[in-house]
């Protein structure tokens, strides 16, 4: 409901005379897929049953001559001298023949519709009915309406005659550009309508709702496209043209005060209807985005954790990383083949010296890096320790030990 009072516009001057209540069948939910629902099997409650005659296309002695004689087993019209002679007959391919499937009168034509799904329709079609952008939404002209719902005064409408003074009234309330709209659309159907009643089609108009008519109809209905009805008599068939809502109406005042009787409120129930009780919506508020993302609802959600990523499955004989997970010992395992294969590497890990050394070196550089991070200054880079290896002394001959060793074997071999 868009607000608690609805004003009465009086149809000679077109000022508000009095305001009344907004009647509760306004705020009911609107359902479309309802109202097309109902719509659609109400609407196949006026059709008349068609058929083709059952003698169609029998009317012949026809027989087939069955096999043998190079021709299909179709039944064949007897006799001879003519060229109906030998034709085929009776099938749905022959010329003369019968339809397939012939369509016949007992076909199931119409549709039961529950009373509380029709009253839903009727109910939600009246709150579409209240919504200015449903109405313009549908096509009508209501620019310059001065409300919706447009309720008149019952004394400025319900003794008119003259449809002159009914085409005063629409232009008083601004609602006469409608009727003009469905002036301009009035066209010549299409097809074999135009030779069975109903040779022109043309958009609707306003509906027009009373309690008692007086001469109010007289007057309103050589306006193409204007609508009457009752208001304990309300039809989705008017109320929703089409399964479409939103429909323009014009309330007189006796019958827009009757709704709250009719229908019931949310607080008493319907004194015409045994039992009913006005349909509520499911929410209060239908702005599901604002519900979702307001404070209130988003502090108490959970928040969101991050999903693991899957794991990607790698071979542990390339990759030592997984062999490591499923070995420890690979890695001692890896090492002792790269010593095996390197003898550079066999050189630094045999030579204790080196290791010695290596392991103050990185004991040194660990001091370095924990008394940096204390004084909060730039960590050092590790510089790795270049390797030296061993110098090892060859054993000589013993003869060739020195000059003087020299000079004493050359005097041996003189003497």
């Amino acid at each position: 409901m868009s607000r608690p009072v609805a004003s009465v516009i009086s149809g000679s001057r077109g000022t508000t005379i009095t305001q009344v209540k907004m009647p509760c069948v306004f705020s009911c939910p609107i359902r479309m897929d309802v109202v097309k629902h109902v719509y659609r099997d109400i609407a196949k409650n006026h059709r008349q049953a068609y058929a083709v005659s059952q003698f169609a296309g029998h009317q012949t002695s026809a027989e087939s001559w069955g096999t043998g004689r190079a021709v299909a087993r179709i039944p064949r019209v007897a006799g001879g001298g003519t060229h109906r002679a030998g034709q085929g007959a009776y099938g749905n391919m022959c010329r003369g023949g019968r339809m397939f499937a012939p369509t016949k009168t007992y076909r199931r034509w119409h549709r039961k519709v529950n009373k509380n799904q029709r009253r839903f329709a009727v109910t939600s079609a009246l709150a579409a009915s209240s919504c200015a952008p449903l109405v313009m939404a549908r096509g009508h002209r209501i620019d310059r309406v001065p409300e919706i719902p447009l309720v008149v005064s019952v004394q400025s409408v319900q003794h008119i005659k003259k449809t002159s003074t009914a085409v005063n009234v629409l232009k008083t309330l601004c609602a006469y550009t409608d009727v003009e709209k469905v002036k301009h659309s009035r066209k010549l159907r299409a097809g074999r309508g135009k030779m069975r009643n109903r040779r022109y089609r043309q958009r609707r108009g306003p509906l027009i709702i009373y309690n008692d008519p007086g001469t109010l109809i007289r007057a309103f209905r050589n306006l193409p496209g204007v609508e009457f009805c009752r208001v304990t008599r309300l039809n989705l068939l008017q109320l929703a043209p089409g399964g479409h809502l939103g429909r323009f109406i014009i309330w007189t005042s006796d019958a827009f005060a009757r709704l709250d009787e009719i229908y019931g409120t949310y607080k008493k129930p319907s004194s015409l209807k045994f039992g009913y009780k006005l349909p509520r919506a499911v929410m209060t508020n239908s702005d599901l985005s604002r519900l979702i993302n307001s404070s209130e609802v988003q502090s108490s959600l959970r928040t969101k954790t991050k999903k693991k990523p899957i794991p990607r499955k790698s071979n542990p004989l390339k990759n030592l990383r997984v062999m490591m997970k499923l070995n420890p010992y690979a890695v001692t395992q890896r090492r002792r083949e790269l010593l095996r294969s390197n003898p550079e590497a066999i050189k630094i890990a045999n030579d204790t010296r080196y290791q010695l050394k290596l392991r103050e070196h990185k004991r040194e550089h660990y001091l370095k890096v924990t008394d940096a991070k204390k004084e909060k200054k730039a960590v050092p880079k590790y510089t790795p320790l270049k390797f030296q290896p061993k110098k090892t002394r060859t054993k000589r001959h013993p003869t060739k030990k020195s000059a003087a060793a020299k000079l004493f074997v050359k005097t041996l071999l003189k003497k």
